[in-house]
């Protein structure tokens, strides 16, 4: 692929690079999380199976196929902790996974103590030396279960959320963890519960707008929460500082669920999404200043795909349309 990018010398700039190669299976509701030189794409579903398949992209946007997770599953969650990339949780629709499998800076995998509770729809987050996975589901209830892993892949369970949920995400900004939204199946929330570098929990002002099925991410001193579902599709962003003081930036430039968020270099990205007629190729971007931009658009409308940084790049992987599932990873550069 032919690139070209003009840029005056000392500036930084945010461009579609294009697709990466393909993951060696396409997939939708799979996870996403980093370590050291890669970013990992692991489980997901095709409606049919579900995989164990992790997808692991370099530097330089190849890839590579690590040893597999030990369990099929989907709607699992990735979060990262110093020298380890971990998924936890998830279902194969018969049973909900306690599962966490690590992967470190050599893609080597291996299985540290269980979650506490098997689960699904969790969240991924991290701050200090420790990787939390939060909420959740089984069918039956909603977990206010939250379980950190810190450097060494040992487990405690700091307290629990204020309110049983999933359909919740997980962004990370200074000194907090945090998880916002998420759903009951009765009711959407607007509760953010933070954990700090001690995992001690506060909740900070909550979500502008009660929704689930948003995504997070973060970008400089601001921890991010963009889109999601309320009975219908939402574009409110909300935005968390260093000292947990919310504001809204601008919205989404379309309202969307089930969308992906990434960050890399001074942006923090929201990709993809539904409104349940239309898969969305738009990609919105916001700077340290939570100036919003929309760089080129993904090559392929879809939702329930995954994001993960490496090196230079955001990248989104994996995703679903109407009809059918995608391989298709798209690469976003700082350079």
């Amino acid at each position: 692929m032919l690139r070209m990018v003009f840029f005056l010398k000392g500036s930084k700039e945010l461009s579609y690079y294009g697709t990466a190669k393909a993951l060696s299976v396409g997939r939708y509701y799979l996870a996403g999380a980093s370590v050291g030189n890669y970013a990992l794409f692991g489980g997901g579903t095709n409606n049919e199976s579900m995989f164990t398949t992790v997808d692991a992209y370099n530097t330089s946007l190849t890839r590579s196929t690590p040893t597999a997770l030990s369990a099929g599953r989907y709607a699992l969650a990735g979060a990262s902790v110093g020298n380890y990339a971990l998924f936890g949780g998830g279902t194969n629709n018969e049973s909900m996974f306690t599962t966490v499998d690590a992967y470190n800076t050599s893609l080597t995998r291996s299985t540290p103590t269980a979650l506490s509770a098997g689960r699904f729809g969790l969240a991924g987050a991290s701050v200090g030396d420790y990787a939390l996975f939060g909420g959740g589901t089984n069918n039956k209830s909603m977990f206010t279960t939250v379980d950190a892993y810190n450097t060494s892949l040992t487990r405690s369970t700091p307290t629990a959320l204020s309110a049983g949920r999933a359909a919740l995400a997980g962004a990370s900004v200074g000194n907090y963890a945090l998880f916002g939204g998420g759903t009951n199946n009765e009711s959407m929330f607007t509760t953010v519960d933070a954990y700090n570098t001690s995992l001690t929990r506060s909740t900070p002002t909550a979500l502008s707008s009660a929704r689930g099925d948003l995504a997070g991410a973060s970008v400089g001193d601001y921890a991010l929460f963009g889109g999601g579902y309320t009975g219908s599709v939402l574009d409110v962003v909300d935005a968390y500082n260093t000292s947990l003081t919310r504001s809204t930036p601008t919205a989404l430039s379309a309202g969307r669920a089930a969308l992906a968020g990434a960050s890399v270099g001074n942006y923090a990205l929201f990709g993809g999404g539904t409104n349940t007629e239309s898969m969305f190729t738009t990609v919105d971007a916001y700077n340290t200043s939570l100036t919003r931009s929309t760089p080129t658009a993904l090559s392929a409308g879809r939702y329930a795909l995954a994001g993960a940084s490496v090196g230079n790049y955001a990248l989104f992987g994996g995703g679903a349309d109407a009809s059918s599932v995608s391989g298709v990873v798209d690469a976003y550069e700082f350079s």
